[in-house]
């Protein structure tokens, strides 16, 4: 199937692409007691956790503003951690469905893509709520949120659409995204400032894609100014560019995955 004529079914499933963002979004706590409240109290969680930690255990405060900063790190890092997590299964899944019924394979990592999106929306009402108890008023800086948002999505969803093909081949790829993100976790400065880091190791934080998402968001919340636009624009196009490779060769290779599924 040609490129086109691939990206012409995407379209045509365009429902099912929303009926597959709106389900996940409704299953992740259906049967719970709380339901939709944990989409606050996750992320609130989380960086209470982490705070006791760091601060409490480890006794390293990291100055007034840790507070906020670690707020902003974790649900940064949520939405990535959990995009890649739930990407990685999108397609093996629906190995049922795929069975039975043509379906173009990438709309299945591209809803769990805009799935969370919709989960980093929630998580953006606790920065919210974080910015009112540190004190921090909004400033003109915030008008670059929505691009960093969508350079962020951009590279998320370069992530997913691969490595939901990957998985279907090498299942155990799926075994160690767990570890592989941890890993992440630990040399992105989410829980560590970057003046922690000497000049050897600086390669590190800049080939780290989340060092620079990090620091966007905290420029804009914190420093209050904006943030460097053209890395995040190099990283977006760069992001684009994958994804454009990635859907051709889905729509050339689409017929193996059916075999391996």
């Amino acid at each position: 199937m040609t490129m086109g004529r691939y990206v012409e079914e995407l379209y045509k499933r365009r429902d099912l692409f929303v009926y597959l963002v709106t389900s996940g979004l409704k299953a992740q706590h259906r049967n719970s007691f709380l339901g939709y409240f944990w989409w606050l109290l996750d992320p609130l969680l989380d960086v209470a956790v982490y705070y006791v930690l760091v601060v409490l255990v480890f006794h390293r405060p990291g100055g007034d503003d840790y507070g906020m900063y670690l707020i902003l790190g974790m649900i940064v890092w949520r939405w990535v951690s959990s995009t890649v997590a739930g990407a990685a299964r999108s397609i093996i899944a629906q190995a049922g469905v795929i069975s039975q019924v043509y379906l173009p394979k990438l709309i299945f990592p591209l809803s769990a893509t805009l799935t969370q999106l919709f989960h980093f929306g929630f998580g953006l009402l606790v920065v919210a709520l974080g910015s009112v108890f540190f004190h921090l008023a909004p400033t003109t800086a915030l008008l670059w949120l929505p691009y960093v948002i969508v350079m962020q999505l951009l590279f998320l969803a370069a992530l997913a659409v691969t490595i939901a093909y990957v998985c279907v081949f090498i299942r155990d790829i799926d075994n160690l995204v767990g570890p592989l993100l941890r890993v992440w976790f630990f040399i992105s400065p989410v829980i560590w400032r970057t003046d922690m880091v000497t000049e050897g190791h600086r390669w590190i934080l800049d080939w780290n894609p989340m060092t620079h998402f990090l620091a966007s968001y905290r420029t804009m919340f914190l420093a209050q100014s904006g943030p460097n636009g053209l890395v995040l624009l190099e990283i977006g196009l760069g992001s684009l560019l994958w994804i454009v490779g990635v859907t051709y060769y889905y729509s050339r290779f689409e017929h193996e995955i059916v075999k391996a599924l």
